[in-house]
C-alpha cells in the first residue's frame, strides 16, 4: 500500500509558524517581568541597606544630603 504524501500548504505554514512567534513571546513576557520582579526586589534590599546606613551614621542630614548632591 502507497502512502500519500500530504502537503501543507502556505497558509498552513503560516498559521504554524504564528503559533511559534506566539509561544516565544510569552516566554519573552514572562522573562521580562521575572526580570523586572527581581530589579525591584533589588532596589528594595538597596534602599533599605542605604536607610540602615544613613540612620546607624554619625552624620547629619544636612551633611548627607550636601554629600549626595556635591
Amino acid at each position: 500500500m502507497a502512502r500519500t504524501r500530504t502537503s501543507i500548504t502556505i497558509d498552513d505554514k503560516i498559521e504554524q509558524q504564528k503559533l511559534v512567534v506566539s509561544k516565544a513571546k510569552d516566554k519573552y513576557d514572562a522573562a521580562v517581568e521575572e526580570l523586572e520582579k527581581l530589579m525591584r526586589k533589588r532596589d528594595e534590599l538597596r534602599n533599605k541597606e542605604l536607610l540602615s546606613a544613613i540612620s546607624s551614621s554619625n552624620r547629619s542630614y544636612e551633611e548627607i544630603m550636601e554629600f549626595l548632591q556635591g
